[in-house]
């Protein structure tokens, strides 16, 4: 136990400085969970995510759900520890322009989500890193948009 904790320690030390790469991991963190649960624990969470029809929300499409949110758990996780990297950069932004993208069109298009406590956070997060991505790009790669 000691030699992972000690692995863990040392993959920390080697994020890029900053708070946005410790936002990264975090967020990554906790989608690990999200997607868990959309496996194991019902429709209860991801309905409150698409409450303006909940009906619609199945198990596949929480499962779908999941996978989703899992997929872009690894790009992010990816871009906590090589964000100094253009492509991947590039990669954990555009992530975050999906997650707009989508939580978007099913607030005002498809009407599936509504303004409540499991549609602002994704939408908060979403929002609040493609601000901050946006702004500290070049600080992070030398390369500016």
């Amino acid at each position: 136990m000691s030699n992972i904790l000690t692995q863990i320690q040392a993959s920390l030390q080697r994020m890029p400085q900053g708070y946005l790469p410790k936002w990264l991991l975090f967020i990554s963190i906790v989608s690990i969970f999200n997607s868990i649960q959309t496996y194991f624990s019902g429709l209860e969470l991801t309905r409150k995510v698409y409450a303006g029809k909940p009906k619609e929300t199945t198990f596949l499409s929480a499962r779908t759900f999941g996978t989703w949110t899992f997929i872009s758990c690894v790009i992010r996780l990816y871009g906590a520890f090589y964000l100094n990297e253009p492509h991947i950069y590039q990669l954990a932004f555009i992530s975050y322009i999906v997650a707009l993208v989508h939580f978007g069109s099913e607030l005002l298009i498809f009407r599936t989500c509504s303004f409540n406590s499991g549609f602002m956070g994704p939408l908060i997060v979403s929002t609040t890193s493609l601000i901050w991505m946006y702004n500290q790009k070049e600080f992070y790669t030398g390369v500016p948009w």
